[in-house]
């Protein structure tokens, strides 16, 4: 395997206090992270003294509540919390270089909204922002917007496409230079470098332009989760990091190599795109410690998040009465458009688990890799990932915090810096110069160039 020359790129993905379910029940962690700003903050700054490239938030704008069965609060610290745009303001104030990434949906914002949202979360940080461009997964969002039903795959994912073309329009409405502010001659706005965006299309219509001048990057970097075809397409088409789940070397460097692929349909190089699996690493002294250290937390798994967790992945109800000691039964299926359920499907029939084995190894992590290991055999698997061409870089899943993070920050990420795999400190002072993208010139400045050119 040949070593890249290229460095891994890492975000820092925060959830409360941590991605394993039962994390909240840890002696050692504060129950009420989810709406405590100073808990955020100081797990944000730690995460920026380490040198994280960026710090991602998740959402859902259906609360991870199922309706039907509303018991399911009772045990699930992701029912209340902050959301994620006005938390990273906050965050935005009290650091100085780390890239804020935050979730926001295609399917139930409206795109001028998202748009100057994200914008001004730009300007707020002085270039840092990224939007991660989801479509919903949760038929429960749609009762929040007058909807009865979901829509479908299909559906969402054309509205999505539109959707993020008419937010990078908008982002463009001004040229970098726009705002002379001459006090001297009065002119506050250049009326020569204002683009109006006048979109009519089959989902959207939006005049612009967008009342938030561009930033020190441009605009902020387009992020996209999902690993489904049309989510591969539209990542090929839109997306400048891609965030996914694999268990496997062989599957990533599938995936590596067939979204990369498609960029050359949209005009695009493989430089212009981050690919970015989900790994949860659990560090200890030894690969046996590191287990032990997470075996801490299944314990405190309350028995009825398994079967729930199961119910709600799998859209079947019928597996809150299943014997949790037996398989998945036979009749337990994965719509082909959806990529997690299947590939939770695909780890079950493939080692034989249990529905409660299942549970118990997806629940942490949610489908996405889980390591152990003292540092140095931590760093060796990221390197076989990234060396392989499975990953450009990694979005970290502490799975308790403040304590996993600090683990990875104080033994990882020093061994990987003593191999040379990751920059020594920060380079530059946006997103896209953290992550290495290329800066998006203005179409009007792309024309001045074209022209010159000629």
């Amino acid at each position: 395997m040949t070593k890249r020359t290229d460095q891994i790129r890492l975000g820092a993905f925060l959830m409360a206090t941590g991605h394993h379910v039962a994390a909240w029940r840890h002696p050692r962690a504060a129950a009420d992270a989810g709406v405590d700003i100073d808990h955020y903050v100081a797990i944000a700054q730690r995460a920026e003294a380490a040198g994280f490239d960026m710090m991602f938030l998740a959402d859902s704008q259906g609360g991870w509540v199922d309706r039907s069965q509303l018991e399911s609060v009772a045990h699930t610290p992701q029912v209340a919390g902050f959301e994620p745009l006005t938390l990273l303001a906050a965050i935005a104030a009290r650091t100085q270089r780390i890239g804020l990434v935050a979730t926001a949906t295609t399917t139930y914002y409206p795109p001028f909204l998202l748009a100057r949202l994200f914008a001004s979360l730009d300007q707020l940080s002085r270039g840092r922002a990224g939007w991660n461009l989801v479509t919903s997964a949760s038929p429960a969002e749609a009762q929040n917007f007058g909807l009865e039903q979901h829509p479908e795959p299909e559906a969402r994912y054309a509205r999505a496409a539109e959707f993020a073309s008419v937010v990078k329009g908008l982002w463009e409405s001004w040229e970098d230079d726009a705002f002379p502010r001459d006090r001297d001659s009065g002119l506050f706005a250049d009326p020569a470098k204002l683009h109006l965006l006048g979109h009519r299309g089959e989902h959207f219509a939006v005049a612009g332009p967008l009342n938030v001048p561009r930033s020190p990057q441009g605009h902020p970097v387009l992020v996209q989760a999902g690993s489904s075809e049309p989510g591969r397409d539209l990542a090929a088409a839109t997306a400048e990091v891609v965030f996914t789940a694999h268990q496997t070397l062989e599957s990533a460097a599938s995936f590596y190599a067939d979204v990369k692929g498609r960029l050359g349909r949209y005009g695009r190089t493989p430089d212009t795109l981050k690919i970015m699996p989900g790994v949860m690493p659990v560090i200890g002294a030894s690969e046996a410690d590191a287990r032990a250290r997470y075996e801490e937390l299944q314990q405190l798994v309350h028995p009825d998040i398994g079967r729930r967790f199961l119910a709600h992945v799998f859209e079947d109800p019928r597996l809150l009465d299943h014997d949790q000691d037996k398989p998945l039964p036979d009749w337990v299926a994965v719509d082909g458009r959806k990529s997690r359920p299947a590939l939770l499907l695909d780890i079950a029939r493939r080692e034989g688990l249990s529905a409660r084995d299942l549970h118990l190894r997806v629940t942490g992590a949610r489908g996405h890799w889980t390591i152990f290991g003292d540092a140095g055999q931590i760093a060796d698997q990221l390197e076989q990932w990234f060396d392989g061409h499975g990953a450009d870089g990694f979005n970290i899943m502490p799975p308790a915090l403040p304590e996993h993070l600090d683990d990875f920050a104080d033994q990882v990420l020093p061994e990987l810096r003593r191999r040379g795999r990751v920059r020594e400190c920060y380079e530059g002072t946006t997103l896209r110069e953290h992550l290495g993208l290329p800066f998006p010139v203005h179409p009007a400045a792309r024309a001045t160039l074209a022209e010159a050119a000629e």
